[in-house]
């Protein structure tokens, strides 16, 4: 017999991910509207209890909720509440959800229920970061009235996202700088053949650079170091939250700074879907749950 999935909610990659999962399996969708465009072989449902069976696997969004209490619906009208998916999952059931909170885990758990968080995983972050880093060369090309090719390019961090959009950059032969604090970040950036810093002593960078990309998620960019960039500069914040730049102060000195959140799903939805149904069919199948591979 199939395996059967239920994908709670989500944007337009979880629309993906139920289209490529009931390539092989059952698949249920519930909390996306009349309006979202789903394969005829996934079973559209208004409500969880519309099931005709209980569910193997519950796939919640990315992030899972706003308010730990309600799955985010963000096509939808209506809510539903993580604990009504209770009652529909096997006792020997799986929960996938990505960024899962404490409570969130812990609500599911306290039930019996496994529960596993796919953005937690090296294939996700490293395949999701490709969308990420993509976005934000979109996005700088739409700001910029120039060229990226020898502009002075200044990259905070040398984490996943950071790799890969230095070596994207590299292609549209920007002059790229990054600051990090590891000696060993800082060694690999040489070996990327750019420019190394550390963060510590990157103020001249600051002055000269013509757009200055951050990826850590914390406060780099405070007003101290926003003074010293210009006002035709671009910043770019790749940072989930609390963000890595002091956003009201930027726009206090005139400084162009654009908070991009949650990119993949905004500019790759189909490719980062299918990159969240890979990494959960990874998942069980190293539990030893599925057989085949999508």
């Amino acid at each position: 017999m199939k395996k059967t999935f239920l994908v709670a909610g989500g944007d337009l990659r979880f629309v993906t991910l139920a289209d490529r999962l009931a390539e092989c399996y059952t698949v249920y969708a519930v909390g996306f509207g009349k309006n979202v465009d789903i394969s005829d072989r996934v079973r559209v449902i208004d409500w969880v209890t519309d099931m005709d069976l209980r569910a193997d696997y519950i796939i919640l969004p990315l992030p899972v909720s706003a308010d730990g209490i309600t799955v985010s619906t963000p096509y939808s009208g209506s809510s539903i509440s993580l604990e009504s998916l209770i009652p529909v999952i096997k006792d020997d059931g799986i929960v996938l959800g990505g960024m899962l909170a404490p409570d969130v885990r812990k609500l599911f758990e306290e039930k019996g229920i496994t529960v596993e968080d796919y953005a937690s995983r090296e294939e996700f972050a490293v395949l999701n970061a490709v969308a990420t880093a993509e976005g934000a060369i979109q996005v700088a090309m739409e700001e910029l009235a120039t060229t990226l090719s020898g502009r002075k390019v200044l990259v905070l961090g040398a984490g996943r996202i950071a790799k890969v959009l230095i070596d994207m950059l590299k292609g549209f032969h920007a002059d790229i700088t990054v600051a990090a604090r590891k000696c060993s970040d800082l060694a690999w950036a040489r070996v990327y053949g750019c420019g190394a810093v550390n963060i510590s002593s990157m103020n001249q960078q600051l002055e000269e650079s013509e757009v200055i990309i951050n990826t850590i998620p914390a406060v780099i960019l405070d007003e101290k170091k926003l003074k010293l960039i210009s006002k035709n500069s671009l910043v770019i914040d790749l940072a989930s939250k609390p963000g890595g730049v002091d956003f009201d102060t930027a726009g206090k000195l005139g400084i162009k700074a654009v908070w991009l959140l949650s990119l993949p799903g905004k500019v790759a939805p189909v490719t980062s879907g299918e990159v969240i149904a890979e990494t959960v069919i990874n998942i069980l199948s190293e539990r030893g749950e599925l057989d085949d591979r999508l």
